[in-house]
């Protein structure tokens, strides 16, 4: 990776030189350098594997420039990037192609200007992270696996089945997955900021599955850290533990049901359904399952959630945004009620002057300014950095999601009585646009029926589908655990802390039998 001392300088001369050319009427420079390590781990009982795959690396970086062109039609906004290349030679390809791709935008106000917010966190990431090796990768790559291999040769309940240790390997045990590490360096320059702006981040993550292919079990296990000394190999473990507890699953028959919602679940459900309808732009475009609700009560009177990008230890957490602007915590929800929602400097300044502005927000947006501060304008790219290559975007840091009363597991349980833990879920996704709230969702693992308060037998994969609406799962919220866990899904930038949640009247519906396989 470019050690920052150079993207601060390539930042500034580039800004420099911008200044310099007659119709550019205002410039931000945006260089990156990304790296991103991967070691997929892939492990199968009865057929050939390594284990562990090839290490992968991948390390990128390049400029992206915003400009202002000042021309006889008016003013024209434009982006251009270059990659591998933060020379004055490769600034001066961005810019051309910035020209070349100009258009008159009559929502554009300005670059973004400083908020008057201050920058609260420096220093966060880990610099042995930073400096990472192949052979330090590896070596997470294999503690995870061996954790899993150590708990399935273990496990009692497989040598039951089995026979003898010998015999566990035949029931067809398979760990996949990744461990996936994220190193992150930006610099920012603008003709609005009095200096450059710089950033460095790192994150750890880790998403498993586990199966015990004879018996038809699964389950699955994450993490996702900030620091080399916090990530536990002990992740592979807990996956094989899950599949393991999978084992002898039973089907449901359709109905609505009291259900708890793991962690994962919670995090499946906010990232594909609640998040969007939370994002400034979705309501702009009218499209947000929340239009017109800002001040007005969405969920239930417990429910608390909060986005926080500077909460120092948080694995999502940046000291700035992708726009050089302070990050910080944005209440979504608070007590049930929408309070806020997650924006970027162009997003806030536009809804600002939209003769629509109230009908969408519900209020008037000038009297509303503190509910959608631009603290989340950033260049993600799908779970792979800070991206020079993509104008800023909204995404979301740290979503942290509390209950009034905080639950132990097991009383949210006793609250449930009767009904259906859902550990896991996937193709979570919107039917009917996403507007309307409605959902659809398969039930894939780490999932149980929930007797007399207590977990009882597992719920078989991929025999199950929720069908319901967003809307009813937040506003019938029984209660919501008081541990909250650090949750990721496939391709998401944001880290959601979790917690366990109970809702009343979930409906599911019976898959046919022959989805019954893994």
């Amino acid at each position: 990776m470019l050690p920052m001392t150079q993207l601060r300088r390539a930042a500034q001369e580039a800004l420099d030189y911008l200044k310099t050319v007659s119709d550019v009427k205002e410039a931000e420079v945006f260089v990156a350098s990304n790296g991103n390590l991967l070691a997929r781990l892939n492990y199968t009982s009865h057929l050939p594997s390594n284990g562990l795959e090839e290490p992968k690396s991948l390390e990128s970086y390049g400029v992206g420039l915003r400009i202002a062109f000042d021309t006889p039609q008016g003013v024209k906004a434009g982006f251009g990037s270059e990659p591998s290349d933060i020379s004055l030679e490769g600034v001066r390809r961005a810019l051309q192609k910035a020209r070349h791709g100009a258009v008159q935008d009559p929502e554009f106000v300005s670059l973004p200007k400083p908020t008057g917010a201050q920058r609260t966190l420096y220093r966060y990431h880990d610099p042995l992270v930073m400096r990472m090796k192949d052979d330090a990768l590896v070596d997470l790559g294999w503690t995870t696996v061996e954790g899993a291999l150590g708990a399935f040769q273990a496990s009692e309940d497989l040598l039951a089945i089995a026979g003898s240790p010998e015999g566990v390997k035949g029931l067809g045990l398979i760990l996949g997955g990744d461990v996936t590490v994220l190193q992150e360096r930006i610099a920012i320059a603008s003709t609005h900021f009095r200096q450059v702006q710089t950033d460095e981040s790192t994150i750890i993550m880790s998403f498993l599955t586990a199966m015990v292919e004879s018996q038809y079990a699964k389950g699955t296990s994450w993490s996702a850290d900030t620091h080399l000394s916090d990530y536990s190999p002990d992740v592979g473990a807990v996956a094989a533990r899950n599949a393991i507890g999978a084992i002898g699953g039973v089907r449901v028959p359709d109905g609505q049901y009291r259900v708890v919602f793991g962690h994962q679940a919670v995090t499946d459900l906010f990232h594909n359904l609640v998040l969007p309808g939370l994002g400034l732009e979705l309501f702009y475009a009218g499209a947000s399952p929340f239009q017109g609700k800002l001040t007005r009560q969405i969920a239930s009177e417990g429910l608390t959630v909060y986005d926080d990008g500077a909460a120092p230890g948080l694995a999502g957490s940046k000291g700035i945004t992708c726009e050089g602007l302070p990050t910080g915590r944005t209440t979504l929800i608070e007590s049930g009620r929408l309070t806020g929602l997650l924006a970027n400097y162009y997003e806030s300044q536009r809804v600002l002057r939209d003769p629509n502005g109230r009908a969408k927000l519900g209020v008037d947006p000038n009297e509303h300014t503190a509910a959608f501060v631009p603290r989340n304008g950033f260049r993600f790219g799908g779970g792979g950095g800070r991206n020079f290559d993509s104008p800023p975007g909204v995404g979301a840091t740290n979503v942290v999601i509390e209950g009034e009363r905080g639950y132990t597991q097991e009383e949210l349980l006793r609250l449930v009585g009767d009904g259906l833990y859902i550990g896991r879920i996937w193709y979570t996704y919107p039917i009917n646009g996403i507007s309307a709230g409605d959902f659809t969702c398969t039930v894939v693992g780490d999932s149980y029926l929930i007797k007399d308060g207590k977990l009882a037998a597992p719920i078989k994969p991929n025999t199950l589908r929720i069908n319901d609406s967003i809307h009813n799962v937040l506003n019938h919220v029984l209660g919501v655990t008081r541990e909250r866990k650090g949750t990721i899904v496939w391709a998401a930038d944001q880290i959601i802390y979790a917690p366990e949640m109970a809702v009343a009247g979930v409906t599911v519906k019976e898959i046919a039998g022959y989805m019954e396989g893994l």
